[in-house]
């Protein structure tokens, strides 16, 4: 969506608020897929001369975790601010995004903050256990079978040592 923001720029304390759906299913994320429009709330106001450009967005995924191949929904929530000026100067760097002729692609902008929120593992929980690396079985469900392994024995001095401590 290409959001005009003359009035914005040009009448201080002038705001807009806006609720708009983010078409993202051609977006390639490795692992997660999404699994629906992204509903983005955003707001831009003129505080004295600049434009303060806000947005929440609610971005429905589904991945498999990367410690326990569980299959998982989650609905991720970020919060996002810009400051927004018409033209950037060489001195401005990475600090503002740049609205020329008073118009910005607003989903771009927010493609762009979403991919690089996204985490890079995604986890069904926090304290995920992941899967027994001998039988497979998702520790999260419970301990296997499996007889824990014995520790290198040429280790034993340094276990010694450690445990005289």
């Amino acid at each position: 969506m290409i959001l005009d923001l003359k009035k914005i720029f040009l009448v201080e304390n002038e705001r807009i608020n806006l609720c708009a759906e983010i078409d993202l299913s051609d977006v390639d994320t490795g692992t997660a897929r999404i699994t629906g429009p992204v509903a983005a709330e955003i707001e831009a106001v003129n505080h004295a001369g600049f434009v303060e450009f806000t947005a929440s967005v609610q971005l429905p995924c589904q991945f498999d975790c990367d410690r326990c191949a569980r299959s998982v929904n989650r609905t991720f929530n970020y919060q996002f601010r810009h400051i927004l000026v018409l033209q950037l100067s060489e001195e401005s760097g990475d600090d503002y995004i740049e609205a020329p002729d008073y118009k910005l692609d607003t989903d771009a902008l927010l493609r762009d903050d979403i991919l690089l929120e996204l985490p890079s593992k995604f986890l069904c929980q926090e304290s995920c256990k992941g899967l027994c690396p001998r039988c497979g079985k998702n520790l999260n469900d419970g301990s296997c079978s499996c007889t824990k392994q014995e520790a290198d024995p040429r280790l034993a001095a340094l276990r010694q040592l450690l445990s005289e401590g």
